[in-house]
C-alpha cells in the first residue's frame, strides 16, 4: 500500500475514533432532575437551565412529573436530584434514606381559579376553605389534578380542612379528577368552565384561559414552598453526586437565587427565592 494512502486511511480511522468517543464523553456531562410540572409549565426551567449550563458546562435533563411521581423516580434511583413542592413528602423521602438533605429554594402561592360567571359565588374572597365549601355546596364543576402531585396534595389538604372528603365519600359528578399535569388540568378546567387549584406561576404563563380568572387568593394556607434534594448516592450508586451537588449549590447561591428572582412574564415575578430561610 502506498505511504500516502496508508496515511490517509490512518487519518480517517483516527477521525472516526474521535467522533465515536466525543459523544460518550459529552453524554456523561449531564444530570437528571425529577421535578414538578409547574417548574416546567411555568417556563422557569427554560430560563434557568441555560444559565446554569453556561456557568458549569453541566446540562440538565428534566423529568417533569407530579411531586409524588418525581419522588418515586428518585426512590428508583432514576434521577440525580429531585426538585419538588410538598415538604411532608420530601421529609418522608429523606427519612426513608432516599435523599441526602432538603434545601429550600423558592416559593410562590396557589390560587383558586374559576369561571367568571362564578356559580359558587366565591370571587374576591380570601378564605380558601370557605370557598371550597361553597364550590361543593353549589355542585359546581371542580377539576382536580388527581396525580399525587404537590398541588394535588395541597388541594386534598384544603378539602380536609373544609371537612369534605372530595376524592372519597363526598365525591360526585361535580368533582373531576383528570390525572394530568398542571397545564393539561388547566386546559380541562377551561374547557368545562370549572374551578381548579393551581400554582400562580403556571397560571401566569397559561395561555388558554378561556372564561377563567383568579377567584380566591391571598390566604396564607395557599403558600407554596419548593425544595431540592440530592438523591442518596449511598443507596443509588449511579447518582452523579458531584454534578448533582453543583446544581443544588448553584440554585441556593446568590447567582442562582438572583436568576430565579429575575424570571418574569411581563411585569409578573413567578417565583420568590428564599434559600436563606432555613425554616422554609
Amino acid at each position: 500500500m502506498e505511504p500516502e494512502r496508508r496515511k490517509l486511511i490512518g487519518i480517517v480511522m483516527m477521525t472516526l475514533a474521535c467522533g465515536a468517543a466525543t459523544p460518550a464523553s459529552w453524554a456523561q456531562k449531564f444530570i437528571t432532575v425529577a421535578s414538578t410540572t409547574s417548574t416546567e409549565n411555568s417556563g422557569l426551567f427554560k430560563y434557568l437551565l441555560p444559565i446554569f449550563e453556561k456557568k458549569t458546562g453541566i446540562s440538565v435533563r428534566v423529568i417533569a412529573q407530579g411531586t409524588g411521581q418525581a419522588l418515586d423516580t428518585g426512590r428508583r434511583g432514576d434521577a440525580d436530584v429531585v426538585f419538588v413542592h410538598a415538604r411532608a413528602a420530601e421529609e418522608k423521602f429523606i427519612g426513608e434514606g432516599h435523599g441526602v438533605k432538603r434545601y429550600p429554594v423558592m416559593y410562590n402561592d396557589f390560587v383558586l381559579v374559576g369561571p367568571r360567571s362564578d356559580p359558587a359565588k366565591v370571587a374576591g374572597g380570601k378564605d380558601i376553605v370557605e370557598a371550597l365549601k361553597k364550590v361543593k355546596g353549589a355542585s359546581a364543576p371542580f377539576v382536580s389534578r388527581g396525580d399525587k402531585s404537590g398541588t394535588h396534595m395541597a388541594e386534598l389538604r384544603l378539602w380536609k380542612m373544609a371537612g369534605i372528603d372530595a376524592a372519597g365519600a363526598d365525591k360526585g359528578p361535580w368533582y373531576r379528577a383528570v390525572g394530568q399535569g398542571m397545564g393539561a388540568s388547566l386546559n380541562a378546567a377551561s374547557s368545562m368552565n370549572g374551578y381548579i387549584l393551581t400554582d400562580r406561576g403556571t397560571w401566569i404563563s397559561f395561555k388558554n384561559r378561556g372564561d377563567l380568572a383568579i377567584v380566591v387568593e391571598g390566604d396564607q394556607r395557599l403558600f407554596n414552598q419548593y425544595g431540592v434534594i440530592l438523591v442518596n448516592p449511598a443507596k443509588h450508586p449511579n447518582v452523579k453526586k458531584d454534578m448533582g451537588e453543583a446544581f443544588i449549590d448553584w440554585l441556593v447561591s446568590a447567582d442562582g437565587q438572583k436568576a430565579i428572582a429575575d424570571y418574569r412574564i411581563g411585569n409578573d415575578q413567578l417565583f420568590f427565592p428564599n434559600a436563606n430561610d432555613k425554616d422554609a
